[in-house]
């Protein structure tokens, strides 16, 4: 409603100023205004001028912003292809800011040097071939040498040697939520289909598959430091787009296919977290959300907890109405660590079979045993040690 009540305010500002100008316009009807619509030397004068101020504005916007929210940006990369992605970035950057302040700075002076005056003839060429090639030569050969830089890194970021000692995960989109399925010791997912959708299996895993059985389906990702992670990529739904910033890795999860990324962990959760950028960071988000706990303490309302730095799974398509908070923490261990989160994690077909037994369970407890439903029950646990 207050979203509608500001495009009202404004819309009727927008109109009251239309209507000033109507009433400017009829205030000088008689007057010795020149109504030719031919721009004077004065009005060629003030657009030349008024191009300079556009340039320093331009100027003094982008290096207010360098300052301003230049620590907003991420900052080293928690993955060994990062610095590859960061330099193909930043060698963009300098390209488009070198250009950019010669063409422009170009642009605003010559507009403003041959600025109309009355009498004074433009000089016109009908071709000049040495400058045509200069123009076109420079930027193709800037242009080809940024795109092979770009197909190598892409090509080294994406290339997997099958034979490499990987992770294999899983990562299943669905409005709105993450899932992960990691391979068990064969490293091998078993098959998944959405016909297969049923109780705990929500991610439609063949029960029947011998790579299946030692899947482990988990809400919260943990992986290990030093070692290279394979994402298989499906979504349920939609088309989402799995972005794991800090790791400078991003792929689309696309309705009926698997899409694939892989990347090396370089810093563990705990030692991200110690790097001196990220704790000052923390310390003035942590400082930020203090001053909004004591506004929001005033009101009656509860404080907001302080802020701890984790790695986290995003989605980077607009998928829904719930899209901003479609994420999944990561947390990446020591190899140590990791081998015994695994080792306390349940399988997704011991998930299975302890759901089937439950309700059985529940009912010969309270003696109204249905011989059906105990057959259904044996019928699916027979499934699953298939």
């Amino acid at each position: 409603m207050t979203s509608l009540l500001v495009i009202i305010v404004l819309v009727l500002l927008a109109v009251a100023l239309w209507q000033l100008t109507k009433i400017f316009d009829l205030t000088q009807v008689g007057s010795n205004s020149d109504s030719s619509q031919i721009a004077t030397d004065n009005d060629n004068n003030v657009q030349g001028y008024l191009m300079f101020g556009f340039l320093a504005f331009i100027y003094i916007f982008s290096i207010y912003g360098l300052f301003a929210w230049g620590p907003l940006v991420l900052h080293t990369p928690a993955s060994e292809h990062g610095s590859d992605v960061d330099n193909l970035m930043n060698i963009t950057w300098v390209l488009i800011f070198i250009v950019q302040a010669i063409t422009q700075v170009l642009l605003h002076y010559f507009s403003f040097k041959y600025r109309g005056k009355q009498g004074q003839k433009a000089l016109y060429f009908a071709d000049n071939n040495k400058l045509e090639a200069i123009w076109s030569l420079i930027p193709a050969v800037v242009l080809a040498g940024l795109i092979l830089y770009g197909l190598y890194a892409w090509t080294n970021i994406m290339f997997v040697d099958e034979d490499e000692d990987t992770v294999v995960i899983e990562l299943y989109a669905q409005q709105f939520k993450w899932t992960a399925r990691i391979a068990g010791e064969d490293n091998v997912l078993g098959k998944a289909n959405v016909r297969y959708i049923e109780g705990v299996n929500v991610l439609g895993v063949d029960l029947a598959d011998p790579y299946a059985q030692d899947d482990i389906v988990v809400s919260e990702l943990h992986i290990p430091k030093g070692k290279k992670i394979l994402f298989k990529m499906r979504s349920q739904d939609v088309l989402h787009s799995a972005y794991m910033p800090h790791f400078r890795a991003q792929m689309n999860c696309v309705p009926g296919m698997v899409t694939q990324f892989a990347f090396t962990p370089v810093y563990t959760t705990a030692e991200y977290r110690e790097l001196p950028y990220m704790v000052e960071k923390v310390a003035n988000i942590n400082q930020l959300r203090a001053k909004k706990s004591i506004d929001l303490v005033a009101k009656g309302e509860s404080g907001l907890d302080p802020y701890t730095f984790d790695y986290l799974l995003l989605c980077n398509k607009i998928c829904g109405a719930s899209h901003y908070n479609m994420q999944m923490k990561i947390i990446v261990d020591t190899p140590e660590d990791y081998k015994k989160w695994l080792l306390n994690q349940t399988n997704l077909i011991t998930q299975v079979k302890t759901a089937a037994a439950e309700p059985a369970a529940a009912e010969a407890t309270s003696g109204n045993v249905d011989s059906t439903k105990v057959k259904d029950t044996a019928a699916v646990s027979i499934m699953v040690a298939k």
